[in-house]
């Protein structure tokens, strides 16, 4: 793999990472990256170790499950918010890669995590809140934003 190619496998999956919400196609991709369909497809895989389409439903996953650990939202909420438009093939994709259904995911965190967000907080600030409240965390708030914690 030429090393030149690893800044724009890696503008591809960033993409990813900030967009996973929207929809995404590998043609899409391959020219974020600025390469062919194909090289993109393989070079992808023999970077990052999965197809991009993987990627990418791994990553809307990873975000489900945040939300269903820290947010008071539906399955159906968290199932549009994470770019999925069928509840179905949603349930389908999180058990396959979790082991368990959404509903039986977020139960377990309700019994066992901390206080959830409401789910109106999400909607007004955006999902972007959850980055935020990470216990133990230096990153308090995003710069120029009053920080909600009171002082000490």
């Amino acid at each position: 793999m030429p090393i030149e190619l690893l800044p724009h496998l890696r503008r591809a999956r960033d993409h990813v990472d900030r967009h996973f919400s929207e929809p995404i196609d590998v043609e899409q991709l391959a020219s974020i990256a600025g390469i062919s369909r194909h090289h993109f497809v393989r070079s992808f895989g023999s970077v990052y170790g999965e197809p991009p389409m993987r990627y990418a439903t791994r990553r809307r996953i990873e975000r489900a499950q945040d939300l269903l650990r820290s947010a008071n939202l539906t399955v159906t909420e968290v199932c549009m918010m994470v770019g999925y438009s069928s509840l179905g093939s949603f349930s389908s994709r999180f058990r396959e890669l979790t082991g368990e259904s959404p509903v039986q995911y977020r139960e377990r965190f309700a019994r066992d995590g901390a206080p959830r967000i409401p789910g109106c907080v999400l909607f007004m600030r955006g999902a972007s809140v959850l980055d935020h409240r990470a216990p133990g965390s230096d990153r308090s708030s995003t710069p120029g934003e009053a920080s909600a914690d009171p002082a000490p």
